[in-house]
């Protein structure tokens, strides 16, 4: 990746995740006119909020007692004071690693909790167990800078995963349950518990490449590269991601795209690119990011199914239910759109919690140049043909 830079801002000056309100009937990119004519039904909506009543993931319980955990540790004033100091430091603490050094009694014993917790979390998210610490800490929003003052007790609550969640709740060191806005950032002061989502992104795209290799979905290429031979690409030279209103307790966004198409053997390909730049919505990148590499594919056509990591990802679930769907189709000797196929593959309750669909692009082309517009409306790339020069 090279040349990675941001044009604006975010119009709030916060940073945005953005998630998934799948739009009902989304309309089709139109396919090249050398695809054959194939059948294309819009992704199915998900079962609304009403229809299906979405449960606390595994990793939400887990942060939740940590919260509270962390909440009354803040009783201890010496320990308090450390934390206050870590989070005006930095933008995010490293919980396991701070209680680790910290000389307070209180932040001590949290240590083998947070260890615990960090290594629950990673197996509720399909990681492996050398994935490290995930949990951090960090102020829910800056205007709440000022009011940190020595000596104040913050609440502690959770990231919320899940954007139609009006309310968050907060403890307060004795443990107690407060309810807040979630649209609204409160006048007192408040520690976010979360994850280190770029972490377990890099973590869970490794998940996946090894799930699609071991299940065939990740064919090398059909000839035997010679040296410095190089291979025509697709990149991306700008991107930007609807600007939607979101609550003040949510962190920067981490996106991923799950590129498909048929590889030489006919066989269905899945390509997992990681696209850590993508923080903010309303903001332009410029990557300069190889999307597709063409070498890698049978035909000069391809699909893209942008994806957000949330909390309660679990990555070797997810590569094993696409698996299972994209290894039953078959090459009929022309293209056929995959992007319907990844979004069926997605297990029901992950479109009702916790939801981390995006947008997706279909039947990218070889030859594409200039903007492409996703198929929910949600976002767009500007694309180019781009030729990888061989060593």
């Amino acid at each position: 990746m090279s040349g990675r830079q941001t044009s604006s801002t975010p119009r709030n000056g916060r940073a945005r995740r953005t998630r998934r309100t799948l739009l009902a009937g989304a309309a089709l990119v139109a396919t090249c006119a050398t695809v054959a004519p194939a059948a294309v039904a819009a992704p199915n909506p998900p079962p609304s909020a009403s229809s299906a009543t979405a449960g606390t993931s595994a990793v939400g319980r887990i942060e939740d007692r940590t919260a509270r955990a962390l909440a009354v540790s803040l009783s201890d004033a010496t320990w308090r004071g450390q934390l206050r100091k870590a989070v005006l430091g930095t933008a995010e603490v490293d919980l396991q690693a701070l209680a680790g050094r910290t000389v307070a009694p209180t932040g001590k014993r949290l240590t083998s909790s947070l260890a615990d917790a960090d290594r629950k979390i990673a197996a509720a998210k399909g990681l492996g167990a050398d994935t490290g610490s995930l949990l951090r800490l960090r102020l829910g929003d800056r205007s709440m800078r000022d009011d940190l003052e020595p000596g104040t007790v913050p609440l502690v609550a959770v990231a919320s995963n899940d954007d139609r969640d009006g309310t968050v709740t907060a403890y307060d060191s004795q443990g107690t349950p407060h309810t807040l806005d979630a649209r609204t950032a409160p006048d007192r002061p408040v520690y976010v518990l979360d994850i280190d989502e770029s972490t377990a992104l890099a973590a869970g795209m490794r998940v996946l490449r090894e799930e699609f290799a071991a299940r065939g979905l990740t064919t090398p290429r059909a000839h035997t590269a010679t040296a410095g031979e190089g291979f025509a690409a697709t990149r991306i030279t700008g991107v930007e991601l609807s600007d939607d209103e979101e609550p003040w307790i949510k962190g920067d966004a981490e996106i991923y795209t799950l590129v498909t198409g048929f590889g030489h053997d006919g066989t269905v390909r899945v390509d997992p690119v990681e696209m850590p730049y993508l923080d903010n919505d309303g903001t332009v990148y410029h990557p300069n990011q190889i999307l597709v590499n063409w070498s890698n594919y049978r035909y000069d056509l391809a699909d893209a199914v942008m994806m957000e990591e949330d909390g309660s990802t679990n990555y070797r679930d997810l590569a094993k239910a696409i698996a299972g769907v994209l290894l039953t189709i078959t090459d009929q000797g022309a293209y056929i759109p995959l992007v319907n196929a990844v979004l069926d593959a997605i297990p029901d309750d992950w479109w009702t919690d916790d939801p981390d669909y995006v947008d997706s692009w279909y039947t990218l082309a070889k030859a594409d140049t200039g903007r492409r517009d996703g198929a929910r409306g949600n976002g767009w790339m500007t694309l180019e043909p781009y030729q990888v020069q061989g060593a």
